[in-house]
């Protein structure tokens, strides 16, 4: 009984849950070829560089036979039964830089790649030398289709995968195998009529049920863009300066989020109820400082910069915005008018001209 004893090694590794599903994702493609043909990629060009390699496992790891799927939950574990208004609450403080939850820990590229190579590592002593490769949002793979075709939920109207005793506050990971194992059954969608996460979008970018166009969404401009981010969408991106939760924090299925049993998740000091000015303080060495084994980090100083510049100047134009708090926010977005990125000066300009514009 193998398949019982990998769940076991999985429980023990911090993983909520597994299943295992093949390579065929051939119905998957028609899909994907119109999501990348409507450009909704944005500027994310390895995604249509890898074109179709992303639905076929066995190309991009020949003599892959079987996936197995990962998911471990991310709330940290001193979150309580008010962290959805808690979280909610943050978009209507201007001041305040809002960290989407899962950055405020440890990495989690480190924490699930670790641990599913010593989940691999597990399988191999049982049956021996296996073919495998390991990924955790790090190649061209349709995970949540993986993840979705596992049992390991369905997909939610926003894209994430949604689990019915945990929501979608998880991380997904995969092993890839040449070893045939049973494959584990998909579960039944359960949005029914639902359409909160589209309706209440900040930046509509959730165009249709299971539809992302990325170019519009929060948590790719302030991660992927490398670029200015687009005037109309500014004043929409708030106080969010990395990522954004909000899709997640009106889904209904969040009520049943589960706290991570792991420490990784904890948040870090600098990168929760920090406010926006303090964070602005942040000289590149001290970014890479606080951000070390961090996911923020791969962001660099500078577009971490333009992220905190725009939220400071939809601060700025905000009327909860005291006198204080904004003298202090343009003294601190002044530091970096003359920074050497291109990025980082229009957007520090702009977000100065947002307090000339206070009334």
């Amino acid at each position: 009984m193998l398949w019982p004893q990998v769940q076991t090694w999985a429980r023990e590794l911090g993983f909520s849950q597994i299943g295992v599903t093949g390579v065929d994702l051939t119905t998957a493609e028609p899909g994907l070829q119109a999501w990348l043909a409507a450009g909704f990629h944005g500027s994310m060009a390895y995604m249509a560089a890898h074109g179709m390699k992303r639905a076929r496992p066995a190309e991009l790891v020949p003599g892959t036979v079987s996936v197995i799927s990962a998911r471990m939950d991310y709330l940290p574990m001193t979150a309580d039964g008010e962290w959805v208004a808690q979280e909610t609450d943050r978009a209507s403080r201007p001041a305040e830089a809002v960290v989407s939850l899962y950055a405020r820990g440890r990495d989690y590229h480190k924490v699930l790649r670790s641990r599913l190579q010593k989940l691999q590592d597990k399988l191999a002593q049982a049956v021996g030398p296996l073919g495998h490769r390991v990924f955790t949002d790090s190649a061209p793979v349709l995970e949540a289709e993986l993840a979705q075709r596992s049992g390991l939920g369905w997909r939610g109207k926003n894209t994430l995968v949604l689990q019915r005793e945990a929501g979608s506050m998880f991380f997904l990971g995969e092993l890839f195998i040449d070893l045939a194992l049973p494959h584990t059954a998909p579960v039944t969608p359960h949005c029914g009529q639902c359409s909160a996460c589209i309706d209440l979008c900040p930046t509509a970018a959730i165009v249709g049920p299971h539809q992302l166009d990325a170019r519009r969404c929060i948590s790719y401009l302030t991660i992927e863009h490398a670029g200015p981010i687009p005037m109309a969408l500014r004043p929409l991106i708030g106080n969010r300066i990395y990522g954004c939760d909000e899709c997640q924090l009106v889904c209904p299925w969040n009520k049943y989020a589960q706290r991570s049993t792991l420490p990784d998740f904890d948040a870090r000091s600098g990168l929760v109820d920090a406010s926006l000015a303090a964070l602005l303080a942040w000289d590149e060495a001290e970014f890479l400082r606080r951000t070390e084994g961090s996911a923020i980090r791969r962001i660099g100083h500078a577009r971490w910069l333009r992220n905190v510049a725009l939220a400071a100047g939809n601060a700025l134009a905000s009327p909860q915005l005291d006198a204080l708090e904004a003298q202090v926010l343009n003294t601190q977005l002044n530091r970096w008018s003359a920074h050497a990125d291109e990025v980082v000066r229009e957007q520090v300009a702009w977000s100065l001209a947002q307090a000339r514009s206070r009334p």
